[in-house]
């Protein structure tokens, strides 16, 4: 008996936005790693999930999710300035990966997982955004369903497991790594796949 309410599903894709008047391309599933996902799951946005989950296999897509019913506008709360001490290793600042444009694991005071874009490092601060990269954008997803069939229960219960903390490794505090390596195919942007923690690649 087919499952239809849960399907396995991966897709070749490129992410456009638009940076500065022009259409860009920011990010690209190939064929070689496509996005894998299961349907009806909610570990993709709604209507990127609505757009492909009817397609089979060979279909290619060309579809816009527009900003609301993406990451939204871009809140100015989530931009603030913290203290540089916070990303010093062994007593001095990590100018290694924390430089302007640079995304970077961090955990807030509750302990949970979120990535920041250092937008400036000043004398004595670093203004880190906190918005999701593509707030404020429309999305535009160009690309085929590379595989779609019932998803075994399996797949089904290892997206629940990831959802329990289970799919990362860990290793995710404030300007610690490797977590992105751990993701694997989860590492887009669509879902925040292993709570979020540094799978922005």
């Amino acid at each position: 008996m087919e499952n239809n309410e849960n399907k396995y599903m991966t897709v070749a894709y490129e992410l456009y936005v638009d940076r500065d008047g022009k259409e860009t391309m920011v990010e690209k599933a190939p064929e070689e790693q496509p996005f894998q996902f299961v349907s009806g799951m909610g570990v993709t946005l709604e209507l990127f999930e609505a757009n492909v989950a009817s397609l089979a296999k060979g279909d290619t897509f060309d579809f816009v999710i527009p900003m609301a019913d993406a990451y939204g506008e871009i809140d100015p709360a989530h931009i603030i300035d913290l203290p540089k001490e916070i990303f010093e290793i062994d007593g001095k600042f990590d100018s290694e990966r924390v430089f302007a444009g640079n995304i970077i694991p961090m955990l807030n005071s509750d302990g949970n997982h979120l990535n920041g874009t250092v937008v400036e490092v000043k004398a004595d601060s670093v203004r880190m955004d906190f918005n999701h990269p593509y707030a404020g954008k429309d999305l535009h997803f160009v690309g085929t369903v590379t595989e779609s069939r019932p998803a075994t229960n399996e797949e089904i219960q290892a997206i629940i497991n990831m959802f329990a903390g289970e799919g990362c490794g860990g290793g995710c505090d404030c300007c610690g790594g490797g977590c992105g390596d751990e993701c694997g195919d989860h590492g887009h942007h669509h879902h925040d796949g292993c709570g979020g923690c540094g799978c922005h690649n």
